[in-house]
């Protein structure tokens, strides 16, 4: 069995963290998962469990979009205490 080898640029993809906009700048109405994990300090799978379980905090309710989970950027705000 031969190990797969990765280029650096798929390396360097997984290792690195993804890049978001401050979250004052953020004019959505709504944000993919990993986008509210990271302004949320969580990772992306802590929020996918509050989805399924539906324990999230109050006004993060996420709107599910073609199997994808949306949340709230005023939710966020408001988590943060920065509404």
């Amino acid at each position: 069995m031969q190990a797969t080898e990765h280029s650096a640029d798929t390396r360097r993809a997984v290792s690195e963290p993804q890049q978001f906009p401050p979250l004052e700048t953020v004019n959505r109405p709504t944000v993919p998962t990993e986008q509210a994990a990271f302004y949320l300090l969580r990772r992306p799978q802590t929020l996918r469990g509050w989805a399924c379980a539906e324990t999230f905090p109050d006004g993060l309710r996420p709107v599910r979009i073609n199997g994808r989970l949306g949340w709230p950027v005023a939710g966020i705000r408001a988590a943060l205490g920065v509404a």
